[in-house]
């Protein structure tokens, strides 16, 4: 499957798969703020479904490029389980928008894990993103060792920004 994810799609098709993962959830944002989700009959913080997955042991990984904001980091607090289990790192260079689901399913894209941009949104507000949601593994692979190349630091030694990293990765 190599399927093109416009607008709307990317909450209908890509984040409600979150929920689903089994063992693996990398996410890599440019920028990160206080994503609502319906689950059920509810609305919650995207950070509910990541808690959620942490309390049933899927690995997530979150590859950010700033401090998200006062109202994240409010619904943040809110979940316990993210402060020890959620693998977080920031790399001020990262403009990427890559999510894996389970090694075997990934998104490539322009949605940052916002509101407007993956989040529920009505079409009035919504930011306008394009991306590519596929289990072709030669697509997935390279997604997923991109994202992992920043995560694991093998940048960092030769980054020309590192006066403005504030959490280094190396």
């Amino acid at each position: 499957m190599i399927k093109y994810i416009a607008d709307k799609d990317h909450y209908n098709e890509v984040l409600s798969r979150c929920e689903k993962v089994k063992h693996d959830l990398w996410i890599g944002t440019a920028d990160l703020k206080d994503l609502y989700v319906g689950s059920g009959r509810d609305v919650v913080p995207f950070l509910s479904i990541l808690d959620k997955l942490l309390k049933r042991g899927v690995d997530v990984r979150l590859l950010h490029a700033k401090e998200p904001g006062e109202n994240f980091r409010e619904d943040f607090d809110k979940y316990p389980g993210l402060w020890t289990k959620l693998e977080r790192k920031l790399c001020p260079r990262v403009h990427f928008k890559i999510m894996i689901f389970d090694c075997s399913v990934a998104y490539i894209g322009s949605a940052n894990l916002t509101g407007a941009g993956i989040g529920m949104k009505g079409e009035g507000n919504r930011n306008f993103e394009a991306g590519i949601l596929t289990d072709d593994p030669q697509l997935v692979d390279a997604a997923a060792d991109h994202l992992d190349s920043v995560w694991q630091g093998h940048r960092c030694k030769t980054c020309k920004r590192k006066d403005f990293c504030g959490d280094k990765i190396e």
